[in-house]
């Protein structure tokens, strides 16, 4: 984990416009990215002393207005690597979110009256030359408020506590997780109000052998950004290493054009339920707790 602690500190002092963002030498051209790229946040863009946040009379307010941020997102599969394409399927309903039930099993369950809307977006490095297939998941939600949110991120750390060992689905499943939480400015948070990272093993029933598991989870403000990464077989723990590194730059990429609409880097006159494609405004209606 040390790559992917590296990857959070320099999104938090670079705003993602060095290093391994989508505009630094990733090809953003792999199939399932349309329009042009975002403009990448700049290091000037946000003072060093400040996260990456959503300013709550900025946020929206409504369940319409949260579906319409959340789906206003440019989230593009090569914020996450080249190659990388949209999965089917693609968007979960923003009416619904995961759940780990009693028996630490994933659930997909209705909304509390505390969430306004909950969009996961799934992606796939397709397998080749004997290496597995990679799938991530990112998932945006909006909740009533900043108290919401803050203890959905005090939820989400206690689970691996209680859980170590989850149930994905039928057929998947993680072990042994590790989590951690750091508010901004302290330990490794450099991006956002606050940060969490969980890393884990993960198992296929009837495949021989544990792969790596992550997952990122920031909050701004009254909204979290979370995603999660399954490695497929036949990477090595260095490229395993790397593709976690991108994940988590895609996560603080999009931490960053939330932050574009209504935090410390926000331009007047953007209104919540606008359809934002990075710091300039233009965008595109492209259409989970990261659905696990």
């Amino acid at each position: 984990m040390a790559a992917v602690a590296g990857t959070l500190l320099l999104a938090g002092c670079t705003g993602g416009s060095d290093g391994d963002s989508p505009e630094s030498g990733k090809d953003t051209t792999s199939s399932g990215a349309s329009g042009g790229a975002s403009p990448s946040p700049s290091a000037a863009a946000v003072p060093e002393d400040e996260p990456y946040t959503l300013a709550e009379d900025r946020a929206p307010r409504t369940r319409a207005e949260a579906v319409a941020f959340v789906r206003g997102l440019n989230v593009r599969p090569d914020h996450f690597g080249s190659g990388f394409r949209k999965a089917q399927p693609y968007e979960s309903d923003p009416a619904e979110w995961a759940v780990l039930d009693e028996e630490c099993v994933w659930q997909r369950e209705p909304l509390p009256d505390s969430v306004l809307a909950s969009l996961t977006r799934r992606f796939e490095l397709p397998g080749s030359g004997g290496k597995g297939p990679v799938q991530v998941s990112l998932t945006v939600t909006v909740h009533q408020d900043t108290t919401a949110a803050r203890r959905d991120m005090a939820v989400s750390l206690e689970e691996a506590l209680r859980c170590p060992d989850q149930r994905l689905n039928a057929t998947e499943r993680v072990r042994g997780l590790y989590s951690r939480a750091d508010p901004f400015a302290e330990g490794r948070n450099g991006v956002t109000d606050d940060d969490l990272v969980e890393s884990g093993q993960y198992l296929v029933d009837g495949t021989k052998g544990a792969l790596p598991f992550d997952w990122f989870k920031y909050r701004l403000g009254p909204v979290t950004v979370a995603a999660t990464d399954r490695v497929g077989a036949g990477h090595s723990d260095d490229e395993a290493s790397a593709i976690a590194s991108d994940v988590a730059q895609g996560v603080a990429y999009t931490a960053a054009e939330i932050d574009g609409i209504g935090g410390s880097t926000a331009e007047d006159g953007t209104s919540p339920g606008a359809s934002p494609g990075g710091k300039d405004g233009t965008g595109t209606d492209e259409n989970a707790e990261a659905s696990r």
